[in-house]
């Protein structure tokens, strides 16, 4: 008996090609991932930050704003990394800011800054930051830079302009 090889070839190569066919269809059709969240806020985030004319100061409420109106932060890192950069200028004399360290997000990429973690200048702060704006919110519980007898413990609330 002669065994007709097309007769079987056929139905093999129609399935193989169905396979790749719906091989091919299932990969997504080469979209690109999703942003990592950190990236995105970074590049939000980083610019230089001002007081200036609409932005304000509030230490416990009360505005310090004619003596922060000066007052600039310059927020810069690297995407992909974990720990970012951070310089003051301006401001009070005494100021909850050191003029420079280091930040990093927290557990909500979107509204958690941790600025100098592991250190005894450590602030866990909240913040909300637009194309414009940028207000940061926190408790600080340390002696002011540099250190004097002023006041400068309660809850802060810097809100910023580009």
């Amino acid at each position: 008996m002669k065994v007709n090889m097309k007769f079987y070839l056929k139905p093999i190569l129609s399935v193989l090609a169905l396979v790749i066919l719906l091989g091919y269809a299932g990969c997504g059709g080469g979209k690109n991932p999703a942003p990592d969240p950190a990236d995105v806020q970074l590049e939000k985030l980083s610019t230089t930050w001002k007081v200036g004319t609409t932005g304000n100061v509030t230490l416990d409420g009360v505005s310090k704003k004619s003596v922060y109106g000066d007052f600039q932060l310059v927020l810069s890192g690297t995407k992909g990394a974990t720990e970012f950069d951070y310089t003051r200028t301006g401001g009070d004399v005494l100021s909850p800011w050191p003029a420079t360290g280091k930040w990093s997000f927290g557990t909500d990429v979107e509204q958690d800054i941790i600025r100098d973690k592991g250190t005894n200048k450590q602030v866990d702060m909240t913040y909300t930051v637009t194309d414009n704006t940028l207000e940061l919110t926190f408790t600080y519980a340390g002696s002011g830079e540099p250190k004097r007898g002023e006041k400068v413990t309660g809850v802060w609330v810097f809100t910023l302009t580009k």
